[in-house]
């Protein structure tokens, strides 16, 4: 029988479908080739996946593992490097998919008429055989290159087992009818009367307790999660145009090394506002680096003053003068605010996420308000990327949500997914208006707290 006229059965259930289609947005999935059907060599497969728009690649191992690619860019021969920031690694695991980003997009495969290839690392149908072939370092990173890369690992996407049973391509296309009928999970206005209703509340806010001026919120999280970059993305909301007054970047360690408390002003011109965004070193996974748990519990009993200079192998310690008095409601924390990268969630470490039950537990004991701020959320799902108001559609953004709030031990109505400005010249609504929700949040969290605790 001709091979082409063979209908093909996908090997994917539906479950596993549903998970793929959530990685990629609201798309429709055709399966072009399958490797036990056409044959693993790369001739069938350029025959069948070449010029047909964005594609993604599901293996299947021996060892029972579902990974594989995908790329936005036609499949040619063109013989050329090609640039996909798209490009991503997957491996289906359980209810929640890892996802590994195509370092910066620079060299995401080499377009020739050999065997698929990923960063021109990972090969599939290796010369034509049903294996899978990783050569040696990698150009891997989760998501972009500003993100700090990691070394990717085949026993994370297919548990070190080269052997393929099967290997498929499906086309991959947007569709608008699923996108016009799924309901938002949670329901946002992006308009820019919400932002100038946002930025009115925000401006007029009054903290419950008349002892307190300023509400201080407590940025905690992992190196490059993004702690610095959120209060510059608030500070340029409010001074209308970027600013960059805290350090941030994509430095492998924390470049935060002081305790700082941000004001944030209403304009150039303009008077503080009644927050206060205290910024710490960034958490690292060994003991001895990035934030020290003493040094967490200091600044929540309001004893460490800004710009004092970390020391990861000494713990601060208050003056005998101060350590005497109990410092005022005004100097205390009082709403606690962890800081997760969404690409890294399901890479988290079980040291990271001991250190993060430690802060929590000690946080808990203050009876200090706590939420999450799961960033780059366009880096993490390419339907966010290319829409922010997709971000409550998308049912991969739904499933990290679920993620960190089951990792970290918070209400999943506590964890708000934002976008902070990285390399925008100007200023966006929809970023905005997330922004600002998140800050609102937080302010109530904090009345919270104050009106816990009653009149001092």
């Amino acid at each position: 029988m001709n091979k082409s006229m063979v209908t093909l059965t996908s090997n994917l259930t539906q479950e596993q479908r549903k998970q793929l289609c959530g990685l990629l947005g609201n798309v429709e999935l055709t399966l072009l080739y399958k490797a036990s059907v056409h044959g693993y060599n790369a001739s069938a497969f350029h025959q069948r996946c070449d010029r047909q728009g964005p594609t993604l690649l599901v293996a299947y191992n021996s060892s029972g593992y579902i990974f594989g690619g995908y790329t936005s860019v036609d499949y040619t021969q063109s013989g050329r490097q090609i640039t996909d920031e798209e490009a991503f690694l997957f491996s289906v695991e359980g209810e929640i998919p890892v996802c590994i980003k195509v370092n910066s997009g620079q060299y995401a495969r080499l377009d020739d008429a050999g065997a698929p290839n990923f960063g021109q690392q990972l090969y599939f149908c290796y010369s034509n055989q049903p294996v899978v072939y990783h050569q040696g370092q990698n150009a891997y990173g989760v998501y972009k290159v500003r993100v700090n890369p990691f070394n990717f690992n085949p026993a994370t996407l297919y548990g070190n087992d080269t052997q393929l049973n099967e290997c498929e391509v499906y086309k991959v296309e947007q569709n608008p009818q699923i996108s016009a009928k799924m309901k938002p999970w949670r329901n946002v206005q992006w308009t820019a009367k919400q932002r100038d209703e946002l930025m009115k509340m925000i401006r007029n806010y009054k903290p419950m307790m008349t002892s307190v001026s300023r509400v201080r919120i407590l940025m905690i999280g992992p190196v490059g999660a993004g702690k610095s970059s959120f209060f510059n993305s608030i500070n340029s909301v409010f001074m209308g145009r970027m600013t960059s007054k805290a350090m941030s970047g994509s430095a492998g360690t924390s470049l935060t090394t002081q305790f700082r408390t941000y004001p944030v002003k209403d304009g150039r011109e303009g008077k503080p506002l009644p927050f206060v965004l205290c910024d710490t070193m960034g958490l690292e996974e060994q003991s001895g680096a990035g934030l020290d748990i003493d040094d967490i519990s200091s600044i929540l009993q309001g004893h460490v003053p800004d710009r004092y200079k970390f020391n990861p192998m000494s713990p601060f310690q208050p003056d005998e003068q101060k350590a005497c008095r109990p410092a005022s409601l005004q100097e205390k924390i009082h709403c606690v605010v962890y800081v997760i990268d969404a690409t890294k969630i399901s890479l988290m470490s079980d040291q990271l996420e001991e250190k993060l039950a430690a802060i929590r537990k000690k946080v808990n004991s203050l009876g200090i308000p706590q939420m999450v701020l799961m960033t780059k959320v366009d880096e993490a799902c390419p339907d966010v990327m290319e829409d922010l108001q997709n971000i409550y559609i998308t049912s991969y953004i739904k499933t990290k949500v679920q993620e960190v709030s089951s990792r970290l031990g918070v209400p999943v109505s506590c964890v708000l997914p934002v976008k902070n400005y990285s390399q925008e010249l100007e200023l966006e609504l929809n970023c905005d208006v997330l922004l600002l929700t998140a800050i609102q949040q937080m302010l109530n969290f904090a009345d919270d707290y104050l009106d816990d605790i009653g009149p001092i």
